[in-house]
């Protein structure tokens, strides 16, 4: 599998990280884990399959996460790379997603579920096991962010697999789903003192990371504060089981 870094940051303007999105080329089809509005445009600037995109995934309803949902829909339901194709693209969250879309698409009569190709809406229910792509199984779990949100772990035919936190509070739970996977992809806002519960900061981040003992985790979902961090540095504090990488916009990442 082959994970992509669009977006590192959050909904804070920033020079080098822009908002959440991830890419994952696996088993020979391809997902979007969250779709920001920089989303959107990152996957060409990264000279992704953006036209043949299988599946998109959104954690939670906050618009640094699925505000580039209806700009997408909206570019594919007109370009030129779209016309001819045939495959359904399939959008998969938790229960409310398709009445989000349906009001996104109300807002200006867009028919964003009119496209070329056909679109499937899919609301999952946590714990229960599901096929995101056609090689690749998947199960959500309920984390402490917003009333929707979820987590995810996927898992292909080779048994290679990721965990994907999106936006969480601390939750030893989610240790217990990201246990000894090959990449755990972990929200880490802040550095320390964090101001709302409903975010990590390092410290809780590297607790669940120990836990976890996944083969690899790489930290997302950066605010500013981590500009004036030395990132190693501190990491190396906490003895981590495993590689800890700091996320950039750009990173590649292979999972066996």
């Amino acid at each position: 599998m082959k994970f992509v870094v669009l977006g590192a940051g959050t909904s804070v303007p920033h020079p080098q990280r822009s908002s959440s999105g991830f890419w994952l080329d696996a088993s020979g089809s391809s997902l979007l884990l969250d779709c920001s509005a920089s989303a959107v445009h990152r996957m060409a600037q990264e000279n992704l399959d953006w036209a043949n995109l299988d599946a998109i995934w959104i954690s939670h309803f906050h618009l640094d996460h699925i505000g580039g949902l209806p700009a997408f829909l909206f570019g594919t339901k007109y370009a030129p790379e779209t016309q001819t194709r045939t495959k359904t693209l399939k959008i998969f969250g938790a229960k409310g997603l398709r009445d989000l879309i349906e009001k996104f698409d109300a807002a200006n009569e867009y028919n964003l579920l009119k496209q070329p190709f056909p679109v499937e809406i899919s609301e999952v229910e946590p714990l229960e096991k599901f096929a995101i792509l056609e090689k690749i199984e998947a199960v959500a779990l309920d984390t402490p962010h917003t009333p929707e949100s979820l987590a995810i772990h996927l898992r292909n035919e080779n048994d290679a697999t990721i965990v994907y936190s999106a936006d969480t509070g601390y939750e030893k739970t989610l240790g217990t789903l990201a246990r000894a996977v090959d990449l755990l992809v972990l929200e880490c806002s802040f550095f320390a003192n964090k101001p709302v519960e409903t975010h990590l900061e390092l410290s809780e981040a590297m607790r669940l990371i120990r836990y976890a003992k996944p083969k690899k985790a790489v930290l997302v979902h950066l605010y500013p504060e981590w500009d004036a961090v030395d990132f190693e540095k501190e990491v190396v504090k906490f003895s981590p089981p495993c590689e800890v990488m700091q996320a950039r916009d750009g990173l590649r990442l292979e999972i066996a």
